[in-house]
């Protein structure tokens, strides 16, 4: 019984196969396998420079982070100018990040970050005794930003 049901079955696809080919014509049938084909190299093309785009911000948000890191340490140290070179470059990474980035949102978030980057930088080169705790909360806010969280307003000039 089971062999019958496994024959009927395969005659079935056959002649729906057999009937489908016989509507169309080859010349159809190959237009519509070339055009699914096309379709769907270009959406994994469009699919891996996403992908792509998204690791190369992404790596330049862990830059970013490594630079507070090392310019927090550097204020530890007394190594003020080191500091403010380090945070010089963090700036420079974000900008790229920035022109990397489509969403109109994550921009602004990483405007608000490069400002707060750089008021910490002139506190910094002035000797501002509270220029690590601004380090800290920097490194908060890359962290956010490389995590999709949102980044807490500017400080006041």
């Amino acid at each position: 019984m089971l062999k019958f049901l496994g024959l009927l079955v395969l005659l079935t696809a056959t002649f729906a196969t057999g009937f489908y080919l016989g509507r169309h014509s080859i010349g159809e049938l190959t237009k519509t396998v070339s055009e699914t084909v096309t379709d769907l190299s270009r959406n994994v093309v469009d699919t891996t420079a996403n992908l792509e785009r998204t690791l190369r911000g992404r790596q330049d948000l862990v830059d970013v982070k490594s630079q507070v890191i090392q310019a927090k340490s550097d204020v530890l140290d007394r190594n003020f100018g080191s500091a403010s070179k380090i945070l010089n470059e963090a700036v420079t990474n974000l900008e790229r990040t920035k022109q990397i980035e489509k969403s109109a949102e994550r921009t602004a978030k990483i405007n608000g970050l490069i400002i707060k980057i750089r008021a910490a930088q002139q506190d910094i080169t002035a000797g501002k005794p509270n220029s690590r705790g601004r380090l800290d909360d920097i490194q908060k806010d890359v962290d956010g930003l490389a995590h999709g969280a949102t980044v807490r307003p500017a400080y006041p000039a």
